[in-house]
């Protein structure tokens, strides 16, 4: 899948101060002249901030880790968790489009998200809040069909449960994260009445932490 910038630019892009003084630390665990081994969580701090990965913010990272623009480009570009367009205040939701997700109903989601968001991927709804596009294989094709919010997945889908968590979000809540079945990881499906029955664990280490520390669609301004 071809990926471009924006047509919509900033100016400039900085990082704020406190942004600024963890990204130094973020570089100075790497040897001298490895900087560049930095470039994933510096750019992920720049979402973080930002919501999307600007040409200027590009530049910028390019600069500060002593790299050409192109090789970073490099990395925004093939990986789908870096976003190159502007995107909703509140969310901006990727669906996973690959076969497994597919098979599954991934194209009844991009039906909901063209009727609730905005007819094309990559336009933001009119109350600016949300966005959405379709991507490339997420991972967890064993809980098809997908969509990522953030750093978050959520999985086993079904178009109510997917309306329900658009519901949930324009209403200002986070909706849990992990399977919409109450799988606990990627195990069949017969086994939920099994753990239910057994009183075992229905949430994994990653949507109890999604859970405790609300940082869904936590934005990282470092302003605080």
């Amino acid at each position: 899948m071809l990926r471009r910038l924006s047509k919509i630019q900033p100016e400039f892009f900085e990082f704020s101060k406190n942004n600024l003084e963890w990204a130094n630390k973020q570089v100075n665990k790497y040897p001298d002249g490895r900087q560049a081994s930095a470039v994933i969580p510096i750019l992920w701090r720049v979402q973080e901030q930002e919501g999307w990965i600007s040409k200027p913010a590009i530049d910028y990272v390019a600069n500060f880790l002593n790299m050409s623009s192109i090789r970073v480009f490099e990395v925004v570009s093939f990986y789908f968790m870096f976003h190159l367009h502007p995107v909703g205040k509140i969310a901006h939701i990727q669906i996973c489009g690959t076969t497994p997700c597919m098979l599954r109903g991934s194209e009844d989601i991009v039906e909901i998200c063209k009727k609730e968001i905005a007819p094309e991927p990559h336009l933001i709804s009119e109350d600016g809040n949300f966005s959405w596009e379709e991507v490339e294989c997420l991972g967890a094709c064993a809980n098809a069909p997908i969509v990522q919010l953030g750093k978050d997945y959520y999985e086993d889908l079904s178009k109510d449960t997917f309306k329900e968590i658009l519901s949930n979000l324009k209403e200002g809540k986070i909706p849990t994260p992990g399977s919409q079945i109450k799988k606990f990881s990627c195990e069949p499906t017969e086994l939920i009445n099994f753990k239910n029955k057994n009183n075992l664990e229905t949430s994994n280490a990653s949507v109890k932490l999604a859970i405790l520390k609300k940082d869904t669609l936590e934005k990282v301004s470092g302003k605080k």
